[in-house]
């Protein structure tokens, strides 16, 4: 693979860029959103994943603003969650999402999950495919869709939908094989991200990561961050601790040999959190 580093970007079919790795947000008090957003920002990341369900756009928007970056050096997303599905109800989250998050663009805003049945998902894609014609957001995706809501919207929009999945995003670690919708998608060239790449912190213990780990003079949270790479997703490893924050992009100066990429294709299916993939409805 080319070498990866923290400035590497993937090709979006939307034409736009984004980061190979994200700074995610997911479970960050509001209070404490804007500084450690900051501190990201700071040790390198250009990638900021955020989400209305996270109530703390709003943070993310004020350590963007200062920051001292130029806007369009930093990639920004929100998501559309369950309660605002359908054509109408996403139309206004977007716009409402703009206002709290003081921005006049998202360059990625994703489908949460895919609930609310068929009507509302094809109607928030609907949403998200004119918000983008109007400039409010430059990439669309979903996130926790199965394959068979993926092929739901890819026949919509190959009929009379439009638009184009440019991301799909997933929890995504080697004790959770979503292989399945991972090969679905990149044979379509759609961006893969994987949320919780740490899988919440509950497997650095585990005796394969320590040994790796050692093998390299990595942490356990750095292998995993690797395995992502290597993996070809856009990790989106979430800390509030500065030096773990800064090690999270301390992944750019080694690369696992396969044979330790092999030791961590697990097979395992263990969500560490909700896995909408399998809803379905």
């Amino acid at each position: 693979m080319a070498k990866l580093t923290l400035q590497s970007k993937h090709q979006l079919q939307s034409g736009h860029e984004i980061p190979v790795i994200g700074y995610g947000v997911y479970m960050v008090p509001s209070s404490a959103t804007e500084k450690v957003t900051l501190e990201a920002l700071n040790v390198g990341f250009r990638h900021v994943d955020s989400a209305i369900m996270y109530r703390n756009e709003k943070p993310c928007g004020k350590a963007i603003l200062n920051s001292n970056l130029d806007r369009s050096q930093i990639f920004f997303t929100t998501k559309i969650p369950p309660g605002s599905m359908g054509y109408e109800s996403t139309k206004r989250a977007i716009n409402s999402s703009l206002r709290e998050a003081a921005q006049e663009y998202f360059d990625l805003i994703l489908i949460h999950a895919p609930y609310g049945g068929r009507e509302a998902r094809l109607g928030s894609w609907d949403a998200l495919v004119e918000a983008q014609k109007a400039g409010k957001v430059k990439s669309i995706g979903v996130s926790n869709y199965g394959i068979h809501h993926l092929e739901e919207l890819e026949a919509y929009i190959q009929g009379s939908g439009g638009g184009q999945i440019d991301v799909g995003q997933y929890e995504l670690h080697p004790w959770l094989d979503h292989s399945d919708i991972v090969e679905w998608l990149q044979k379509r060239k759609i961006v893969v991200e994987a949320y919780s790449p740490l899988a919440h912190g509950s497997r650095l213990t585990e005796p394969v990561l320590l040994s790796i780990g050692k093998k390299y003079g990595k942490t356990p949270a750095q292998v995993l961050i690797r395995w992502s790479l290597q993996m070809g997703f856009v990790p989106l490893p979430k800390s509030t601790t500065p030096k773990r924050i800064r090690e999270n992009v301390d992944v750019f100066d080694f690369e696992l040999a396969d044979e330790d990429m092999k030791l961590l294709d697990t097979g395992e299916y263990s969500p560490t959190d909700w896995d909408p993939t399998v809803d379905e409805d």
